[in-house]
């Protein structure tokens, strides 16, 4: 296991040095001028002049990417063009927050989803599973925003229950969890039914059966582990896509995180601290993969993670 882990640690290297070859190179092939965003548009051209000295612009293209990656590497993002106050420290608490409100979404959605799945699966073309589905195929195609104005809508204005906007209370985070953990437990409910009935016709559950074994303990004992590792690889993609995904939502319930930074700092033409966000998301979403795959160990003992 210890081997596997260093050896994929190794392999996320490449990963990583392409992201930022990428965010490097698209940055710089964006119309628009940091030094002059920096100084204003009425700046004399002195002045401009001197912000392109100090930020290295002037240097060849490979030249500024090699002093951009030894920034990156000691997460020195720089200072941001708008209040140039440093990146790191502006991009620290709203990272966290979009970390929680992810997190909490995916327990939501793995807890909802799951337990839909294994009903929907168990009572295979019952109502139950008919109903299960029909409302995960909604809840696949309603758009966040939408669910999102809608429970602000009955449960804070008519209800009075929550409050509609902000992050930090306990009443702040049921409505923005509910509305992104909605879209996940859908897709995790259909890939746990799918899973599952796959799982069910195997021979060693109807040997299990025919033991006369529990129909409880075979469902969560023995069929359920196996099926939960498609599972496990749709909830890291979920996972990873929330982290990148939260723009909407943090916008409509007036949640300051990284989605609302990214879209704040791209319209503003803040390069540098769109580069140190994305570098951030993307550093988060390959360790999200690297977790998933050494779950798959555990979950399924007969899997060689060094074959």
């Amino acid at each position: 296991m210890i081997t596997y882990i260093i050896r994929r640690i190794f392999q996320l290297i490449p990963v990583l040095f392409g992201v930022t070859i990428l965010v490097f190179l698209m940055m710089h092939l964006t119309p628009g001028n940091p030094a002059q965003l920096m100084a204003g548009e009425t700046a004399p051209p002195e002045v401009v002049e001197r912000i392109e000295k100090r930020l290295g612009l002037h240097d060849p293209l490979p030249v500024q990417y090699v002093n951009f990656l030894k920034k990156v590497v000691t997460l020195d993002f720089g200072v941001s063009m708008r209040n140039s106050l440093p990146i790191i420290d502006e991009l620290r608490p709203k990272f966290w927050v979009t970390i929680e409100l992810a997190i909490y979404s995916t327990l939501l959605s793995i807890f909802m989803g799951i337990i839909a799945g294994i009903v929907s699966a168990v009572r295979k073309y019952s109502f139950a599973d008919v109903a299960i589905m029909l409302v995960a195929l909604f809840g696949l195609s309603m758009p966040n925003f939408w669910l999102g104005l809608m429970l602000m809508q009955w449960f804070s204005i008519n209800l009075g229950w929550f409050p509609p906007t902000g992050w930090g209370s306990p009443g702040q985070v049921v409505l923005p969890v509910i509305t992104l953990g909605t879209a996940g437990a859908a897709v995790i409910a259909r890939m746990t039914r799918s899973s599952m009935l796959e799982v069910i016709s195997q021979d060693y559950i109807r040997t299990a059966r025919a033991k006369g074994v529990r129909e409880r303990v075979i469902i969560y004992r023995h069929a359920l582990k196996n099926a939960l590792i498609p599972v496990v690889t749709v909830t890291g993609l979920q996972f990873g896509t929330l982290l990148s995904g939260t723009v909407l939502t943090e916008t409509v319930f007036a949640i300051n995180g990284m989605g609302r930074y990214v879209i704040d700092s791209i319209m503003a033409r803040d390069f540098p601290a769109v580069q140190a966000s994305i570098i951030v998301i993307s550093i988060m979403f390959v360790l999200v993969n690297l977790i998933v795959d050494i779950s798959y160990r555990y979950l399924n003992k007969r899997i060689d993670l060094n074959g």
